[in-house]
């Protein structure tokens, strides 16, 4: 798989170790940042990362700060983003399956090290189910497309 990381300072340790971890799996991975503990703003990191990932130069996404929520906001104004902050199994695997979200993000300060590789591994694994939730994709699609703006920061 073709994957997109990236992080601000807070989530940069946690962010090496995911990276690693996606390598080892065999998986070709494309790290956005940040380089350090220094201080850096998180849509630098998230906006690059999400037009990567709806240009569809990678299958999908992974975001990391402190509580994940910052870096979802600014992937979700990308246009044909749905990403989701989950710190549980259950959470990212439905995620993948009936929203189709394909960048996660989580907060390195509100989930553990082991915790968050299977948060990952739960959400790599996953495929969109399809069926009934292409229904409710459509409407969601519908109201990104009717929001979109020439460029907003999805267009590249």
């Amino acid at each position: 798989m073709r994957v997109a990381i990236g992080s601000d300072h807070a989530g940069f340790e946690l962010k090496n170790i995911l990276r690693d971890e996606l390598a080892a799996l065999g998986d070709e991975v494309s790290d956005f940042g940040t380089d350090s503990l220094e201080s850096c703003d998180y849509p630098d990191i998230a906006i690059p990362l999400a037009q990567g990932v709806a240009a569809g130069e990678f299958d999908f996404g992974i975001l990391i700060c402190s509580n994940g929520v910052g870096p979802s906001i600014v992937a979700n104004k990308v246009h044909g983003i749905r990403a989701a902050v989950c710190h549980d199994t259950f959470s990212s695997k439905r995620a993948r399956e009936h929203t189709n979200v394909n960048i996660l993000c989580m907060g390195a300060w509100a989930i553990g090290r082991g915790a968050a590789s299977e948060v990952m591994r739960a959400f790599r694994s996953a495929e969109f189910e399809g069926g009934r939730h292409e229904r409710r994709l459509a409407k969601l699609q519908a109201l990104d497309d009717a929001t979109r703006r020439p460029g907003d920061a999805g267009e590249r």
